[in-house]
């Protein structure tokens, strides 16, 4: 039988994949590489550094371009068997990691290039690659004894198994809830999310409107629904999916998932030397110690928390002055705050939302785009695809083919939730041909219903712009080694700089004029509503701010003192962070924690402060296009090539005042928020 991962493809054969093929392909190509790398080594000595270094990298490539589609299938059309097939192959590529990172003779060859004269020589992105190797082999236990190492190969070997579990119970618990309700029960909801509703019900073969926990589904209940009893009950099942709590209690619990994570890391952690798991998670960002995150986060906090507690204020006498509600719960906020939000400015969501029809949004990123890169984006009409709602498109500078990217953005039964930016390629030199970048792009938008286009909201619009940020961050590189091309080798609390970045033209009136237009009219947004949204941009900002404080001084927290002798258990921890920063303070039975993929699932983990680092990098960035023109050519060129083209060849502080001609500062952030800098 032949395999389509084995085979040679520049985009994956989607429609002939199968789960059988995952581990063979993997397992084959694994091998094959072992006795490649062993090959290499015994005549190391024959090969320069370049073409030792090509070679190597052709071999991690080879196994990188089965692996992405896979993983990327395992994401947006889970299934048992591929779960399976997927969940399988975990151990083998951590056992291989581990064979690479602890490989002495590899080292040492990485090492000898690195203190040859020939060094010198290499070119800027190959000497920064053989630098983050060196990195990668300490942190992969290269110094440590035999019993070590091996122990060290079991803690990532588990943990990745352990990463895979908490994901897939979160989306089990996810998918297993829904709720049949009657149009009266769903009064205030708006048009739109009634249609989606009631096609739900059609599609799972109910009458009446069928209620999920997928985030198009579950905000509008919590932000429109009149009936507080069925917003609670949503709110409910949301925030204790996966946990000890609510109506799936002990089904697919993360609870011990969670502490067996931490233990793992700071084992993991203190065996490469470091007293705990936020120090280790440091050593391959922009921050320089623990102190410096916490101090940030903290003073971020200091400077929100005042102006978060009005904002509260102003709602809770709004609430118990306009409609009687005196205590509000937590399944109350949205609900208020969007009845506040439209007392105040007259406009809401719902209001935006006609005009922003996917297509026409999409077209107007697209134009945004050639207006500051350059470049010219075209859909692909025939391709291999995996799901009729994917689409294919390429990126051109100059007439030049320069990437690829796929869309896949609504959300659907066997799809995880959120939104991401994933490789499918990397640009890199490939047997002397360019290999050319592609991505995929992931989001989960209600999808059309009938012949109606699908209409974002003003979340979604960011959300969409946040994602192809990244996208563009992975397909602009102009790095042809692999290690440091595209968001490779970039630090991750700077790689949300041109996600954030780019969400900021969506609140530009320059750029809102060609973004928007109705779904029936084609008419731009009303100069109207536009100063409507422009002035409720910010509202509620510092109690959004904070929120996201919260989670952040969560996370670094807990990896710092677990395990300590002032440390406290998960969930106490998280009470405490919330008496300190938050002004909304959950029911006892919220569980967060369970469903914090970003940290127990995802590379996030003592990372999740980057958010808020990078956002004062994006805003300050920013600031450059509020000074020059937001439309200025010669600004966005210099994004491009001193921002995006770099990937991760250079120290990200030397790049941001390459482009920017000094360090950042917070000011701009603030600023940007709304929230007072003094």
């Amino acid at each position: 039988m032949s395999n389509p991962l084995l085979e040679d493809h520049h985009l994956p054969p989607f429609s002939r994949i199968l789960p059988e093929h995952v581990e063979p392909a993997v397992s084959q190509l694994i091998e094959g590489n072992k006795a490649a790398i062993s090959d290499l080594l015994a005549k190391a000595e024959a090969l320069d550094a370049t073409e030792l270094l090509r070679k190597i990298e052709d071999l991690g490539d080879e196994l990188e371009r089965c692996w992405a589609p896979v993983s990327h299938l395992n994401g947006v059309m889970n299934n048992d068997e591929l779960r399976d097939a997927y969940n399988r192959c975990l151990s083998l590529l951590s056992d291989y990691s581990t064979w690479i990172g602890q490989n002495a003779e590899l080292f040492a060859a990485y090492k000898n290039i690195a203190d040859s004269a020939e060094f010198s020589d290499l070119d800027a992105a190959q000497r920064q690659a053989v630098n983050n190797a060196l990195r990668d082999f300490r942190l992969a236990g290269i110094d440590l004894p035999p019993a070590e190492q091996q122990r060290y190969g079991e803690l990532k070997q588990r943990l990745a198994t352990l990463g895979s579990s908490f994901n897939e119970n979160l989306l089990d618990a996810t998918r297993a809830w829904t709720k049949n309700v009657t149009l009266e029960e769903l009064s205030g909801l708006p048009e739109s999310a009634l249609e989606s509703a009631r096609q739900a019900a059609l599609d799972a073969g109910q009458e009446g409107y069928l209620l999920t926990l997928d985030f198009p589904s579950l905000l509008p209940v919590l932000t429109y629904c009149d009936n507080a009893a069925l917003r609670q009950e949503v709110y409910t099942a949301n925030v204790t999916r996966a946990s000890d709590q609510g109506p799936q209690a002990g089904q697919w619990d993360n609870s011990e998932l969670i502490d067996e994570i931490l233990d793992l890391r700071l084992e993991l952690a203190q065996l490469l030397g470091f007293e705990n798991y936020s120090e280790l998670s440091l050593a391959t960002k922009m921050a320089e110690s623990p102190e410096q995150v916490l101090d940030f986060l903290e003073q971020l906090a200091e400077r929100s928390r005042p102006q978060a507690q009005q904002e509260w204020q102003a709602l809770s006498e709004f609430a118990a002055t306009e409609f009687k509600h005196h205590e509000l719960q937590a399944w109350d906020v949205a609900y208020y705050g969007e009845k506040l939000k439209q007392s105040r400015y007259q406009v809401s969501q719902e209001e935006i939302r006609p005009y922003l029809p996917l297509d026409t949004v999409l077209n107007g990123l697209f134009a945004l785009s050639h207006k500051l890169f350059g470049i010219e984006i075209v859909e692909i009409e025939s391709f291999d695809s995996y799901h009729p709602d994917l689409r294919l498109f390429e990126i051109r500078r100059d007439g030049r083919l320069q990437a690829q990217f796929y869309l896949d953005l609504y959300a659907r039964s066997g799809k995880r939730g959120g939104a991401w930016m994933a490789d499918c390629r990397v640009r890199r030199l490939r047997d002397s041909q360019l290999q050319l970048p592609v991505a995929f792009l992931v989001c989960n938008f209600n999808p059309p219903v009938g012949d109606k286009a699908a209409l974002l909201t003003e979340d979604e619009l960011t959300t969409l712009f946040h994602e192809f940020g990244h996208g563009l961050h992975h397909m602009l590189t102009q790095q042809d080694v692999a290690a440091v091309s595209g968001i490779n080798g970039v630090a991750w609390d700077a790689v949300e700089l041109p996600s954030q970045f780019l969400e900021n033209w969506c609140y530009e009136p320059e750029a809102l004029a060609f973004i928007t237009g109705h779904f029936e009219t084609g008419q731009s947004l009303p100069q109207e509503l536009l100063e409507k949204m422009l002035a409720a941009k910010n509202f509620q900002s510092a109690m959004m701010m904070v929120r996201q404080l919260e989670f952040a001084l969560f996370d670094f927290k807990l990896h710092q003192q677990w395990g300590s002798a002032n440390a406290q258990p998960v969930q106490a921890l998280l009470d405490q962070v919330r008496q300190e920063v938050a002004v909304i303070i959950p029911p006892q039975f919220n569980r967060f924690q369970h469903s914090f993929a970003h940290i127990f699932a995802g590379g996030y983990a003592a990372g999740y402060y980057s958010y808020k680092w990078a956002e004062v990098l994006s805003a300050d960035a920013f600031s450059r296009f509020e000074e020059d023109g937001i439309f200025n050519p010669n600004t966005g060129a210099e994004f491009r090539d001193k921002i995006l083209a770099v990937g991760g060849s250079q120290d990200p502080m030397a790049m941001f005042v390459a482009f920017r001609g000094r360090e950042p500062k917070v000011e701009a952030l603030l600023r940007h928020s709304g929230i007072k800098a003094a």
